[in-house]
């Protein structure tokens, strides 16, 4: 009896915030429709009566062609039930369209939850970016070039950005070595120009007023990313800038750096928690 009752307190422990309660706001238009860019929507997981919680806006991978919202509910109920507000948005992809594009529908989409979030009960004053794969590209892009986010209603900086086997840190390099083999599959989202190669390249931006940033990588992953990742961090340091953390997930290849938060009780909460009530 007392080893099913241990069980039971760990099992309940674990999982104590399994039940609670989580608000789902689905399919709200962010892009403006004036805008050059297709209308896209987002959704919103908040705990039920949320107020002033950290906000984490997350993009998904699909190597910039494909992912859906609709698809992270669990990363979107699982943070909501552990007092942070998220908000998944969905994204132009390629062949229809290409990386400029992608890069300014996620700086709408953060914009939007720059001046929305507030009342679905999240403290615009820390909103986090984030993403896996292509997503994380998106997510670094915006933590590099945050002056690019419009003016907003409380005008903030970022609070932090968490990058998941981020994708494309350097795809200028990487395009560079590879546009005629291996990286051609890519051309579709970022064009056959060196330029926007380069410009869409989050280490060609680094700057001493980068916010916080947590780089979490599996072991195992692809080697461009983990390339790519290596000559991102050369240049942190080359610039001297400190808030750049890294960590690396022994044995985890891309796909399981993003399904291992269905595992709640992961290590990976307790990285990403952490990271965000620190900063």
């Amino acid at each position: 009896m007392s080893k099913l009752f241990l069980f039971l307190a760990i099992f309940f422990t674990a999982s104590s915030c399994a039940f609670r309660s989580v608000h789902r706001s689905k399919n709200i238009t962010y892009t403006d429709s004036n805008a050059d860019l297709p209308l896209k929507q987002l959704d919103v997981y908040a705990p039920k009566k949320a107020e002033n919680l950290p906000v984490l806006v997350f993009f998904y991978g699909g190597s910039w062609k494909s992912g859906a919202k609709k698809t992270y509910h669990f990363l979107g109920n699982r943070l909501a039930r552990r007092d942070v507000i998220v908000v998944i948005a969905d994204y132009p992809l390629s062949p229809d369209y290409q990386v400029p594009a992608m890069q300014a529908a996620a700086l709408e989409a953060v914009n939007w939850t720059k001046d929305q979030v507030k009342q679905y009960g999240g403290d615009p004053d820390r909103i986090f970016v984030s993403g896996h794969s292509a997503g994380g590209h998106l997510a670094s892009l915006i933590a590099v070039k945050e002056d690019e986010l419009e003016p907003s209603k409380n005008d903030k900086k970022l609070a932090g950005s968490i990058l998941i086997d981020a994708a494309g840190l350097d795809m200028y390099s990487y395009l560079q070595e590879t546009s005629e083999g291996e990286g051609k599959k890519y051309t579709d989202a970022f064009t056959n120009d060196p330029a926007i190669w380069k410009e869409y390249s989050a280490m060609y931006y680094l700057t001493d007023a980068l916010a916080p940033m947590l780089i979490l990588e599996g072991e195992r992953t692809y080697p461009s990313i983990r390339s790519s990742r290596e000559r991102f961090m050369k240049r942190v340091e080359e610039k001297g800038i400190e808030d750049v953390t890294v960590k690396i997930y022994p044995k985890k290849k891309h796909i399981p750096m993003i399904t291992q938060f269905l595992w709640t009780p992961g290590k990976v909460y307790k990285d990403v928690l952490g990271f965000i009530e620190e900063n």
